[in-house]
């Protein structure tokens, strides 16, 4: 069991995948609903302050090596494009911005770009990191929700 719940853990850290894709996994594996959310919760929110306090550095340190650029720079351009559209969309209440653009479950919108993003908006650690918790928050009750169904209603059948 605890084998399982160490793979959602690390699933949730993944990078596009996150809590979005650890919380339906954790439903496949039949673990309790809520002991997974709170596994992926923690799992998805452990690289947000690294994200936001060195990723901005090392993406534009990297963005001009040789093997290694190219995907950097798409790292930035990503970043960039999600601060932009949240700055664009949210105006003065670029926190609430945030917290729904991770917390929405859509691809390309967790934890690592919300992040990635607050840093390129220059918004404030603290803030950034609640409007992130927050969203994760959010996105975890929404698969959940969609994952306890969905499951349910193919182990229904089987």
């Amino acid at each position: 069991m605890f084998k399982k719940y160490f793979y959602i853990f690390l699933i949730s850290m993944v990078p596009l995948i996150e809590l979005r894709g650890a919380i339906p996994v954790s439903q496949g594996f039949q673990l309790p609903l809520l002991q997974s959310y709170i596994v992926c919760v923690i799992g998805n929110m452990l690289p947000v302050p690294v994200i936001y306090l060195f990723a901005r550095k090392v993406l534009e340190w990297g963005k001009d090596k040789k093997y290694i650029g190219k995907f950097f720079t798409f790292c930035i351009e990503k970043g960039h494009k999600g601060g932009e559209k949240l700055k664009q969309k949210a105006g003065r209440g670029l926190f609430v911005a945030l917290l729904l653009f991770v917390g929405i479950p859509l691809p390309g919108t967790g934890a690592w770009t919300g992040t990635l993003a607050a840093s390129f908006l220059d918004m404030g650690f603290k803030k950034s990191v609640i409007a992130v918790l927050l969203g994760v928050l959010l996105a975890g009750v929404i698969m959940g929700i969609a994952s306890a169904g969905v499951f349910t209603a193919i182990f229904s059948f089987v």
